[in-house]
């Protein structure tokens, strides 16, 4: 009898750990066949404890039953075993090699990041995420979607909560299936950490530095994640949210986003002739303001001083500079968190922000700020200049690189003019990647400094800056968009900069001939 209950004892131990398994409250299963290996290995390691656990726990127990004092029992008087010894030493050294093979190669295939199709950066910011699609001149912030009165209970007032409550986005991430997308991980104020469970990826976010990772979703669909890092006060509030679409549907999907690129240029350009009136202003100001604003500023403008300053009744924004409200709303405050939001606004909705907090609760300035103001105050590039570029395509900047004539390429530059033309073109092209010093962003975007590629054959510079890296798709192919004079000279430039003073001078007939072969 005693034997049965011991039994069904360590059965009770057993069945709940398999349970588990299939219980919200264990790992995540995952749609990616790396997912899935990651749920393999913690079942495994699951198991492997629970058995141990049974086995220790099963012997304290027999040990305590049968062997108590009140039964007779006496202590043993022995002191050691090697043999006892030699088997609890080896034993545990023998599951923990068993255990960590599978995990190791798990862990290889995880860093591997080659082959990938798609490069996307996904970059954290308080409390946003920004997403830049590589090659496709495509880019755009991720903001949470959930309604302000649903996660705030001012007055013991509560909102019913919506479905996907605080993991809901206006603009989801949007990648390919069955395609191998890599993505480039960085922020730029604090730690973030971004996480998609159903992929298992999970990779910190760092400021002045890229982590990798990759996914190949098989199944099209939605899948949430948020951020895992304390990044804030706001922390709860940074969802991320991909939506995996078929090959069909994802080609159509890049298209919808150049048409509504094109068309939000076209209304940029349209806003500079136009004079919105207050009233129109300041709702869209409220709107702009409660979407990008509120969580730090809040609602009511008071702010959480000292680290975001109240806006209600201040100097700042009753009776100082329209242009210095409308400049630190765009390009930001350095060492402060208040970010500029120059890319992410627009003119219009820029000048309706300044507008809105330059009137509201009870500042009453009776400022009207247009997007003629915006653009005359920042220095930002015209709309339409830009909306020209977006309609004439990638096509025609090729067609314009290849009027270059066979004089030009024959020409002869001097290293000082090379160099010179070359630290313009770096900056303009090279310098976001890795970084105006040459020392990069590892591993992502190496550093130029005395690197392989930098002292290594010429060709081999030349081809990988005229096509592209194959190994690396975060290094893009520049032979579109940069003429053959503007190659050799950033080439000489690199192969001279930073101390690398190598003496080399590259000329348009050499990217030429390279381009050729």
């Amino acid at each position: 009898m005693k034997r049965r209950n011991l039994s069904w004892l360590l059965l009770g131990m057993l069945l709940p750990s398999m349970a588990w398994a299939e219980k919200q409250l264990n790992l995540t299963k995952g749609v990616t066949d790396i997912s899935n290996e990651v749920y393999g290995l913690h079942m495994t390691a699951l198991y492997i404890c629970t058995a141990i656990g049974v086995v220790v726990f099963g012997a304290m127990i027999w040990s305590m039953i049968f062997h108590r004092k009140s039964k007779g029992a006496k202590a043993a008087t022995f002191h050691e075993s090697t043999k006892v010894e030699i088997i609890w030493t080896v034993v545990p050294i023998f599951i923990l090699i068993g255990m960590a093979i599978p995990a190791t190669k798990t862990l290889i295939s995880m860093e591997n990041n080659e082959d990938s199709e798609l490069t996307i950066q996904v970059t954290g910011s308080q409390w946003k995420w920004h997403y830049k699609y590589f090659g496709q001149d495509i880019e755009f912030y991720s903001v949470l979607s959930t309604p302000r009165e649903q996660y705030e209970n001012h007055n013991g007032e509560t909102s019913e909560k919506g479905e996907h409550y605080l993991l809901e986005v206006d603009k989801h991430l949007v990648i390919p299936a069955n395609k191998k997308v890599r993505f480039l991980i960085t922020s730029d104020d604090v730690i973030h950490s971004w996480w998609v469970p159903d992929f298992a990826v999970k990779q910190d976010a760092n400021p002045g530095f890229i982590n990798e990772a990759w996914a190949i979703v098989p199944k099209p669909g939605i899948y949430r994640g948020q951020c895992a890092e304390l990044c804030g006060k706001d922390h709860g509030f940074m969802p991320v949210v991909v939506e995996v679409k078929s090959e069909e549907n994802y080609a159509i999907w890049l298209e919808e986003q150049h048409q509504l690129k094109a068309d939000a240029a076209a209304a940029e350009a349209a806003s500079l002739n136009a004079t919105a009136s207050k009233e129109e202003l300041m709702q869209l100001g409220e709107q702009t303001y409660t979407a990008y604003c509120a969580a730090c500023h809040q609602p009511t403008g008071l702010g959480l001083p000292p680290a975001f300053p109240a806006l209600k009744g201040t100097p700042f924004t009753t009776t100082g500079s329209i242009d210095d409200h409308i400049n630190i709303v765009v390009n930001g405050r350095s060492g402060t968190g208040m970010q500029g939001y120059g890319k992410q606004l627009s003119l219009k909705e820029i000048a309706a922000v300044v507008t809105y907090e330059r009137n509201a609760w009870g500042n009453n300035t009776g400022d009207v700020v247009q997007a003629a103001d915006v653009q005359a105050a920042s220095g930002q590039s015209t709309p339409s200049a830009e909306s020209e570029v977006v309609e004439q395509g990638a096509d025609d900047l090729a067609t314009e690189v290849a009027l270059e004539t066979t004089e030009d390429l024959s020409k002869t530059y001097s290293l000082a003019e090379l160099m010179a033309k070359g630290e313009a073109v770096y900056n303009s092209s090279c310098a976001a990647c890795h970084q105006p010093t040459g020392a990069g962003l590892p591993p992502a975007f190496p550093s130029l400094i005395g690197s392989p590629i930098i002292k290594g054959d010429v060709s081999a510079h030349i081809d990988m800056v005229l096509n592209g890296s194959k190994k690396n798709p975060a290094m893009a192919a520049f032979k579109a968009t940069l003429s053959k004079t503007d190659i050799a000279a950033v080439i000489t430039y690199e192969r001279n900069a930073w101390g690398n003073d190598s003496g080399e001078t590259i000329q348009p007939a050499d990217v030429d001939a390279a381009s050729a072969k």
